[in-house]
Parts: structure tokens; sequence; C-alpha cells
């Protein structure tokens, strides 16, 4: 049994490609992007799982918690003001970030979302894309 290829090249034929159909709950319309920051790891875990919760008690799709790469701020400081110049310190403050995506979000998503109460030294940005 022969296979069929092409004249030119020598190669096997391949059918051609089928566009796929999209479902009406795969088409993106907007999206709700928050970016969660703080100093501590663990209070931010704890404050993206109660953004989250909240989403999900609403019936909303999410995508993360993403976690993007943790900014490290160094400072070196002279331990003495005018002499001992190799006797230094170094401080450093790390910042935390996490990345949540609500996909099309409804009214009362946003609503429940604003008036969440998060612990105190968080820092979140809310973004419609």
């Amino acid at each position: 049994m022969a296979k069929a290829t092409n004249t030119e090249t020598k190669a096997p034929l391949e059918k051609p490609k089928r566009a796929k159909k999209l479902n009406p709950e795969d088409v993106v319309t907007s999206r709700l992007r928050i970016r969660v920051r703080a100093y501590e790891s663990k209070i931010l875990d704890v404050s993206v799982k109660q953004i989250i919760d909240t989403a999900l008690r609403y019936d909303a799709k999410i995508q993360g918690p993403i976690p993007l790469p943790t900014e490290i701020k160094k400072y070196t400081v002279n331990r003495a003001a005018f002499v001992y110049k190799n006797a230094r310190e170094q401080f450093e403050m790390r910042i935390h970030k996490r990345l949540i995506d609500i996909i099309n979000p409804t009214p009362k998503v946003i609503e429940s979302l604003t008036n969440l109460s998060l612990p105190s030294g968080v820092n979140i940005d809310v973004k419609l894309i």
C-alpha cells in the first residue's frame, strides 16, 4: 500500500488543520488583575487566601496566585561615624509579591473585594484589563 506524497517535496501529505471552536465560557472579555505585596510572606499568603475565598464564594474564575520574584532592597551602613571604615553593617528588606487574575468578574465580586478587610502591611494594586 503506497502513501500519498507531494510530488515536489516527496513529503507525506498532511490534513488541513481545523480552527478550534470556542466555548462562550472560554472567551475572556475582561480581567481583574490583583497584585498583592507585603514584607512578611505568611501574612501575604493569608491575605491571598482570603481574596481567593471571597472570589470563589461568588463563582468567579481565578488564575493564581502566581508568585512573583521577591524584591530585595539592601542598605549598607558604616558602624562608626569617622573611623573603622571597614566595619559596616548590611540590612535588607524583602518584598514578597503575588499575582491573582479574576476572569470576567461580576459586580458582586468587585463589591465584595472592595469591602474586604486585610491585615496591615499588605499593599494591593487592582487593575481592570
